[in-house]
C-alpha cells in the first residue's frame, strides 16, 4: 500500500517579502528571459525603477532623469523631491510601503501597490538607493534584498533627488544582456507621454514637444502616411491617428498614466469603438468596423485615478472608471473622440475625403476577398490545423493557466526531421511547433489575397489568429527556426517578407525572432561545449585542451532531441527581428526581395567579404 503523504504544521511556512519575490518572480515581473524580448524581466526592473522618477516629474518635481547602463549595471537618477530620508530603507524593502497610497502626494501615478522597487531589490545581487533633500542624504545597500550597508549624511552638496543602482541576479536572469534598442524605445515612450521631460541615456538626450504626434512621426514615415497625423488633446486624454498606405491590419499604442499597456484593455477597446462611431456618424454611412479601422496607426493615452491592471507588469488596463466624479473610461473616451475627431474632420475636408476613399477601398477589397476567405477557412478545417501542421501547447489546449500567455512561443520550422526534434524537445506547456512544407512563397508585391490562396500562409495566419488584428495573437513569441545554411537563410528571409508585407506590427511590437542554434559541438570525456561561432569553437578547443572531438551541425535535424532541449530551454538564444526606423518597409522589401539590382549584389559581396575576413581571423 502506498504510504500516505504527511501534512502537518511542519509543512506550513511563511516566506518573508524577498524570499517570496525570489521564489515566484513571475508574479511580480512577468517572464524572466535573457533580454532578447522587450517584455523580459530585466527591462521590467528598469521600468519599475524609472516609474518612480516619472511620477516625480508628473507631480512637478524634476525635469531631467539620467539613465546609465554599462554592462549589467543600471543607474537611474532623478532630480525630484527625494524619498523622505527616514523611509529610504522601508520604501525599497517593506511590502505595501510607498507614497502612492496617499493620493495627495501622487494623484495619477503608474504604480499603486508598493511592490516595484522591492522586486528590483530582491532580484538584484547589488542594489543601492540614495536620497537627497534639504541638504541631507541617506543611502542603503542591499544584496538579494538583504540590507548590507546604511549611511546618513547631515550635510551634502548633492542636488536633491533619488538615485537607484542595481545589478540583476544572474542566477535568476540567465545569460542576460541589455539591448539598447529596447531601452531607447521605452525611454522614448516616456518622453512622448511627458512633454517637457528630458531623459538622458548614456549621454544621449530624448525629449518631445508634441507627445503622441511625435510617437507616430517616429514610427511611420511621412511617405507611408495616408494623410497628416490627427493629434487631439484634452484633460487626461491624448490621441494621435493616421493610416498606413501599405499596411493591412490595425496598429494601436495605448498608455495609462504613462504605462505602455501592450495588451490593451478597457481604454483601447473604447478607443476602437469610438473611431467607428465617429466615422459612421460623420459620413452618415453604416460602414463595417473592419473597413474603417483597416490600416490605422494610432496612439491613445489616458490618466486614471488609481488604475486597476490585470497583472503586476501593468500591460492591460482593467479599470472601468476614470476616478473622481468622471464618467466611465468607455464613456469618457467615446465622448472625447466623437467631439474632437468630428470637429477635426469638418475643419479638414481633404483629410475626410482621403479617409472615406480609404474606407471604400477597404470595403471593395473585403468583398473581393469574402469568397476566398470562406474557402480558406474551410480548407484550414479540412487539413486539421491543430493536428497536422500545428502541434499546439497546453496554454491553448486549456491545460495550463492563461496567465502564462506571455511565455508562449511558436517555432516555425521546415522539414520533418527538424520539426520532429523540436517537437520532442519542447516544453509542451508553452511551446508550439508549426511545420512548413518546403520554401514559402516570395510574397513581395502581392496582395492580401495570396494569404488566403496560399495554403502555408493561410494556415500560419490561422495558427497565429491574426486575420483581422494582432490583439488576439495566440503566441507572444514567434520564432523562425531554420538551418544556418543558404536554404535556411532564404526561408528566414521569405518568412520575414511575409510578416513585413502583411503584418508589420508583429515586428514593430517585438514578437518575431530568429532561433540561434549551435554550429559546433566540442567535447572530451569530461565536458561538452556548444559553440555558436568560429570564435566560440576556438575558445572551446583551447579550454578543453588536447584533441577534443569536434562536430559540425549541418542542420537542425542532426541535433538529437536530448541535445535540442538545451537550445530551446533555459539557454535559448534568440535574435529579435527589428525594423530600422530610418528605412521604410516598402523600401526595405524592394531592396531585399525585388528584382536583382547592382546595389544588392554589391551589398551581398561586401558582406560576404566581411564574413570571410571574420572566419579567417578566428
Amino acid at each position: 500500500m502506498e504510504e500516505e503523504t504527511k501534512y502537518t504544521e511542519d509543512n506550513i511556512r511563511s516566506l518573508d517579502w524577498k524570499e517570496h519575490i525570489r521564489m515566484r518572480p513571475g508574479m511580480y515581473i512577468g517572464k524572466l528571459g535573457d533580454g532578447s524580448s522587450a517584455d523580459d524581466g530585466i527591462y521590467i526592473l528598469v521600468k519599475e525603477s524609472l516609474d518612480n522618477s516619472i511620477d516625480e516629474f508628473v507631480m512637478g518635481a524634476g525635469k531631467t532623469i539620467e539613465v546609465s547602463i554599462q554592462g549589467q549595471k543600471v543607474i537611474v537618477r532623478d532630480y525630484g523631491r527625494g524619498i523622505p530620508l527616514g523611509k529610504v530603507v522601508d520604501v525599497v524593502s517593506k511590502m505595501n510601503t510607498g507614497g502612492k497610497y496617499d493620493t495627495k502626494a501622487f494623484k495619477k501615478s503608474v504604480g499603486l501597490n508598493g511592490v516595484g522597487t522591492k522586486a528590483v531589490n530582491a532580484l538584484s545581487t547589488y542594489f543601492r538607493v540614495e536620497s537627497t533633500r534639504d541638504g541631507k542624504s541617506a543611502s542603503a545597500e542591499f544584496e538579494k534584498g538583504e540590507l548590507t550597508h546604511q549611511e546618513f549624511l547631515e550635510e551634502t552638496s548633492r542636488r536633491k533627488g533619488t538615485k537607484i543602482s542595481f545589478i540583476p541576479d544572474e542566477s535568476i536572469f540567465k545569460n542576460y544582456k541589455y539591448r539598447n534598442e529596447y531601452i531607447v524605445k521605452m525611454l522614448k515612450n516616456y518622453v512622448y507621454l511627458n512633454p517637457g521631460l528630458t531623459i538622458v541615456f548614456n549621454g544621449e538626450k530624448f525629449y518631445s514637444e508634441d507627445g503622441l504626434k511625435d510617437l507616430l512621426s517616429d514610427s511611420i514615415q511621412e511617405d507611408d502616411r495616408m494623410f497628416p497625423i490627427i493629434h487631439l488633446r484634452g484633460n487626461d486624454i491624448e490621441v494621435a491617428i493616421t493610416y498606413n498606405k501599405s499596411q493591412y491590419s490595425e496598429e494601436y499604442n495605448s498608455f495609462v498614466n504613462g504605462q505602455h499597456t501592450t495588451q490593451g484593455g478597457t481604454h483601447q477597446a473604447a478607443f476602437r469603438e469610438a473611431i467607428v462611431k465617429t466615422v459612421r456618424e460623420f459620413f452618415g454611412k453604416n460602414y463595417e468596423p473592419s473597413d474603417i479601422r483597416k490600416s490605422i496607426v494610432s496612439a491613445i493615452s489616458i490618466k486614471v485615478m488609481e488604475p486597476v491592471f490585470e497583472s503586476q507588469t501593468k500591460t492591460k488596463l482593467g479599470s472601468t472608471d476614470m476616478g473622481g466624479n468622471l464618467p466611465t473610461v468607455r464613456t469618457y473616451i467615446i465622448d472625447f473622440v466623437k467631439r474632437q475627431l468630428d470637429n477635426y474632420l469638418h475643419r479638414n475636408p481633404e483629410t475626410a475625403e482621403k479617409l472615406q476613399r480609404k474606407i471604400l477601398q477597404a470595403e471593395r477589397e473585403r468583398k473581393d476577398l469574402s469568397g476566398i476567405r470562406k474557402l480558406a477557412r474551410e480548407r484550414a478545417k479540412k487539413v486539421s490545423l491543430h493536428n497536422k501542421k500545428l502541434r499546439d501547447c497546453r496554454v491553448h489546449l486549456g491545460d495550463v493557466k492563461k496567465q502564462r500567455n506571455l511565455e508562449t512561443t511558436l517555432f516555425i520550422t521546415e522539414g520533418d526531421s527538424a520539426s520532429g526534434s523540436i517537437t520532442k524537445s519542447r516544453d509542451v506547456n508553452t511551446q508550439a511547433v508549426f511545420s512548413l512544407k518546403g520554401k514559402p512563397l516570395n510574397s513581395f508585391g502581392l496582395s492580401k489575397k495570396i494569404v488566403y490562396e496560399n495554403e502555408e500562409f493561410n494556415l500560419l495566419q490561422a495558427a497565429l489568429n491574426i486575420e483581422d488584428s494582432i490583439d488576439d495573437l495566440r503566441y507572444n513569441n514567434i520564432v523562425i527556426a531554420t538551418d544556418a545554411d543558404v536554404d535556411g537563410m532564404h526561408i528566414r528571409l521569405l518568412l520575414i517578407t511575409f510578416f513585413l508585407q502583411f503584418f508589420p506590427e508583429l515586428i514593430k511590437k517585438g514578437h518575431l525572432y530568429i532561433l540561434q542554434t549551435p554550429l559546433f559541438r566540442v567535447r572530451n570525456k569530461k565536458e561538452t561545449i556548444y559553440c555558436y561561432s568560429e570564435k566560440e569553437k576556438q575558445s572551446a578547443i583551447i579550454k578543453l585542451t588536447g584533441k577534443p572531438e569536434i562536430t559540425r551541425f549541418k542542420g537542425l535535424g542532426e541535433i538529437s532531441p536530448d541535445e535540442f532541449k538545451y537550445f530551446i530551454g533555459e539557454d535559448i538564444r534568440l535574435d529579435p527581428v527589428m525594423l530600422d526606423k530610418e528605412t521604410g518597409i516598402e523600401e526595405l522589401l524592394t531592396f531585399y526581395m525585388g528584382k536583382n539590382t547592382s546595389d544588392r549584389q554589391e551589398f551581398i559581396i561586401d558582406n560576404l567579404r566581411v564574413e570571410l575576413d571574420v572566419i579567417e581571423t578566428n
